[in-house]
C-alpha cells in the first residue's frame, strides 16, 4: 500500500466524521485479523492517554478483531476484550507503511491537488506509534505533527469518559433526538451541531454544508427549529456525510487517506470556503461570519 507523509501544521481543520470513516475503511484491512508483534512509540507526551510503556505491554500479542468508529473516534477491539482508542486530532494521520523503511520521509506534495501523487511513507520524529504484526503486510503508523491526536488502551469492561460523553453518531441520529436536544438551547443551531455531546462527528465543514442543504440559517436559535426542520436537517446531514465518504472526505490541509491520496469532497463544497462566490441555488454571494470563533458560511437568501 502506498501512503503519504504530509508535513506542516494545519491552520485549523480537524478531520470530521467522513474523513475518519474513510480512514477506518482503509485501515480496517491493515488491522483486523492481525496480531501485534511489535509496538514502537516516541517518548511519553500528551499524545498518549495511556503511557507508552503500558501501551506496549497491553498490545503485544493481541489480535484485532474489529475496527469501528463513533463520531471522530476509532475503536479497535482486541481479542482479550480490551479496546484501542484512536483520535486523529487536527494533524493526525493513520497510514499503512512498508515493512521496512527505505528513505527519509518526503515533504508535502507541491502543486495543484489534481496533479498530486501519493508517495511512499517513512516514519520520522512525528510518527508517535508504529504497530508491526506477525502476519505479512504493512505496519500501521500514527503520525501527528502537533500531537493533538490521542491513543488510549481501555481495559475489558472499563468505560471510556471520552466515548461516554459523546452523543449519537451523526449518521445514526434521528430527527426526534435532535429536536429533543434543542428544546432548551437558545444558542445558534450550528453551535449545537458542533457539540459532540449532542451528536458525534460533525465539525465546521459539514455543519455549514448540511445547514445549506436543509435551507436553515446557521445563526437560527436551536430551540426555534420545528420537528419538521429537525427532520430535514438530519436528512441533510446524512446526505452530505455519505457523499463526502463516497468521495474520500475533504482534503483542506493535512488530511490524506491511508492509501496516500487526497480526498475529493472539497471540490463539491456548496458554501464552505466559498465566501463571496455565488450561491449554487440563487446566485446570491455566499456570506462568511464568525460564529463561536469558527468561520461560518451561508447563503443569506436561501437559508432562513
Amino acid at each position: 500500500m502506498v501512503v503519504l507523509a504530509s508535513l506542516g501544521a494545519s491552520p485549523g481543520f480537524m478531520p470530521e466524521l467522513p474523513e475518519v470513516e474513510v480512514t477506518r475503511r482503509q485501515i480496517e484491512r491493515v488491522l483486523v485479523g492481525r496480531t501485534v508483534a511489535d509496538v514502537r512509540t516516541t517518548a511519553p507526551s500528551y499524545f498518549f492517554l495511556t503511557p507508552p510503556r503500558e501501551l506496549r505491554a497491553r498490545l503485544l500479542g493481541r489480535r484485532v478483531t474489529r475496527l469501528e468508529r463513533h463520531g471522530k473516534y476509532l475503536i479497535g477491539h482486541l481479542d482479550d476484550g480490551s479496546r484501542l482508542l484512536l483520535h486523529l486530532g487536527m494533524t493526525g494521520q493513520l497510514v499503512a507503511a512498508p515493512a521496512e523503511p527505505t528513505r527519509p520521509a518526503p515533504a508535502r506534495r507541491a502543486g495543484p491537488r489534481s496533479e498530486r501523487r501519493a508517495v511512499a511513507f517513512v516514519g520520522d520524529q512525528h510518527t508517535h506509534l508504529v504497530l508491526s504484526f506477525r502476519e505479512p503486510g504493512p505496519r500501521l503508523c500514527f503520525r501527528d505533527v502537533r500531537k493533538f491526536g490521542k491513543v488510549a488502551w481501555i481495559p475489558k469492561g472499563a468505560v471510556s469518559e471520552r466515548l461516554d460523553k459523546l452523543g449519537p453518531d451523526a449518521l445514526r441520529v434521528t430527527g426526534k433526538e435532535l429536536f429533543d436536544a434543542t428544546r432548551s438551547r437558545s444558542v445558534p443551531i450550528k453551535t449545537v451541531l458542533l457539540d459532540q455531546s449532542v451528536l458525534a462527528g460533525v465539525g465546521n465543514i459539514y455543519a455549514d454544508e448540511a445547514l445549506f442543504v436543509a435551507k436553515i440559517r446557521s445563526t437560527r436559535p436551536a430551540n426555534a427549529l420545528s420537528q419538521r426542520e429537525s427532520d430535514a436537517l438530519v436528512a441533510a446531514l446524512r446526505k452530505v456525510l455519505r457523499r463526502s465518504i463516497a468521495t474520500g472526505g475533504s482534503t483542506i490541509s493535512d488530511f490524506v487517506r491511508p492509501d496516500g491520496s487526497d480526498g475529493g469532497y472539497q471540490d463539491h463544497h456548496l458554501v464552505y470556503g466559498r465566501a463571496g462566490e455565488p450561491c449554487p441555488r440563487c446566485g446570491t454571494p455566499i456570506r462568511r461570519v464568525v460564529l463561536g470563533g469558527r468561520s461560518t458560511h451561508y447563503c443569506p437568501h436561501c437559508q432562513k
